[in-house]
């Protein structure tokens, strides 16, 4: 089975991701009253910041014929995971908006959530990576996985020292 995607519609969904991501840790670390975790979630939504400009600035490179361009993935390999993403996500491929934190989430509770959704934006740039045209979008799209790893790590290690 083949998939295609848009070129612009695949970096669409990596900036909606960054950006959800920032939300979210921005309102988790409202509601932690523990200023060391709080502080971490601050950071990590700086992270997500620096990610999503990353993005931004990658989608802007790809001139107009580029962005009309579907990519070819002859194995499917890239595309299923995009595609998996995109229905776990919601209609259309698009990423649909973090639920709102309702406050009496345990800091337990925030770190689970932020680490399921790290693991799903990693599995996502995995496939971003296969399908980007450049070697230099290929490197950012691999720096970017590498920090989310790191915060897949900081939220475990976090996540441990709970009990």
């Amino acid at each position: 089975m083949s998939f295609t995607f848009d070129v612009d519609e695949i970096f669409e969904m990596a900036e909606g991701i960054e950006r959800n991501g920032a939300k979210f840790y921005r309102q988790a670390a409202q509601n932690c009253s523990d200023k060391k975790t709080q502080r971490m979630l601050l950071d990590m939504a700086a992270m997500e910041n620096e990610h999503l400009a990353t993005f931004t600035q990658m989608r802007e490179k790809f001139n107009e014929q580029e962005k009309g361009t579907v990519v070819f993935d002859p194995d499917d390999i890239s595309a299923l995971y995009l595609q998996t993403m995109a229905d776990a996500h919601g209609w259309e491929g698009r990423i649909t908006p973090i639920k709102e934190l309702t406050g009496d989430e345990t800091v337990k509770d925030i770190l689970e959530i932020a680490l399921n959704a790290e693991k799903e934006s990693v599995v996502f740039y995995f496939g971003l990576k296969g399908l980007v045209p450049s070697d230099t979008a290929k490197k950012k799209v691999e720096e970017i996985i590498i920090e989310e790893l790191s915060h897949i790590t900081t939220l475990l290690n976090k996540l441990k020292s709970l009990g």
